[in-house]
């Protein structure tokens, strides 16, 4: 990608989520009348996967071919863990005995014209667009700089774990007083890939390449099936992505990326073609470059292939960097706002986990 013409963000001034509607497959959607700027849109309606997926269910039931099973797993709430803040808290306790808290919140925040400065870090916004037309390509950056690792967590939606558990991340950062936050892997649409949050483990199911965030500030891409949540955990790992695919490795694109699919069952988009896309690249220990393009929006952005968004982090300069889930769940927040459009407007996707940076601005 070249020619992109960088846009600085304007985040002072803003104000903090009241509150988000819910549509469900029952509620249509009113019109979006809410004036749109980059960093500076309201959160609107709330989109789910459920609504999605609801029509391909219909025309399994017309066809006569399980409408039930796949509502039981597509659509209906499976939870595993009810409470994970409850199980993260007894897990570790159980692995820190010495009970040495790890900072988890941002403290001394000061919201800038492009981002926010704290005593422990820096996150820095920035938008680009190249293009016009319906050739036109809109992203947004977020390189965020930390002294300790331990201050980039996830969580769950609704504080659950499970399948098919869904809130919008504006909803879920605001829980959990996130300043900013970007959606995570969405591992609740399937059932394998290690799963290690906050440095507890979730899932021990290998299937695929992986991320890995180290307590010690550097992230690696790892082979799933060579290793165990465990050996993971005792190595220092503290968050694992299971999605993918990789896009950059040793400060190169990674071949064949056009060619990789994730979850192709029905209801869902074929991650390859021009889409929305959300990814994390490395810059170096505690220093992190999270992306998102918006697309599948004519005459604003057309998203972009995955060859095209891993050229993107090379160009930026990252060593490494993955790809997350994209699509609809596609979103980035920052101090209560949408910083991107989520398909061209402000109506956020239900999603199972992000990624953010607790923090309250002074």
């Amino acid at each position: 990608m070249h020619g992109m013409v960088f846009q600085p963000i304007n985040m002072k001034n803003e104000q903090n989520i009241t509150g988000s509607n819910t549509l469900t497959e029952d509620t249509p959607a009113p019109a979006d009348n809410t004036p749109n700027t980059p960093g500076g849109t309201k959160p609107a309606k709330k989109m789910t996967r459920r609504v999605l997926i609801g029509g391909g269910i219909g025309t399994l039931a017309v066809a006569g071919v399980g409408a039930g099973w796949a509502y039981n797993r597509y659509l209906a709430e499976h939870t595993q863990i009810e409470d994970t803040l409850a199980y993260e808290a007894a897990q570790q306790n159980k692995n820190n005995p010495s009970g040495a808290a790890d900072p988890t919140e941002l403290t001394g925040v000061s919201i800038t014209d492009s981002g926010l400065t704290a005593q422990e870090g820096s996150i820095t916004l920035k938008s680009y667009t190249e293009g016009s037309g319906n050739n036109a390509v809109v992203s947004f950056t977020a390189e965020v700089k930390l002294n300790n690792a331990t201050l980039l967590r996830s969580a769950f939606a609704n504080n659950k774990f499970g399948q098919n558990i869904i809130d919008t991340p504006s909803n879920i950062a605001a829980q959990h007083n996130g300043i900013w936050a970007i959606n995570g892997d969405y591992y609740g649409f399937r059932d394998t890939g290690i799963v290690i949050r906050n440095g507890v483990t979730y899932r021990d199911s290998p299937a695929r390449e992986g991320l890995a965030f180290y307590r010690d500030g550097s992230v690696k891409l790892y082979d799933e099936t060579s290793t165990n949540a465990q050996a993971l955990i005792d190595s220092g790992v503290l968050n694992t992505l299971s999605f993918g695919p990789a896009l950059v490795k040793n400060s190169e694109v990674m071949s064949g990326i056009d060619q990789v699919e994730v979850d192709t069952n029905f209801g869902n988009h074929s991650i390859q073609g021009n889409q929305p896309r959300t990814g994390v690249g490395v810059l170096g220990n505690n220093h992190l470059l999270f992306m998102v393009v918006d697309g599948r929006s004519d005459g604003y952005s057309r998203g972009v292939t995955m060859p095209e968004f891993a050229q993107m982090f090379k160009e930026h300069g990252c060593e490494t960097a993955y790809n997350l889930d994209g699509g609809g769940s596609s979103v980035m927040v920052f101090n209560g706002k949408l910083v991107n459009k989520p398909l061209g407007g402000s109506k956020e996707r239900g999603t199972s986990d992000i990624l953010y940076i607790a923090g309250s601005a002074a």
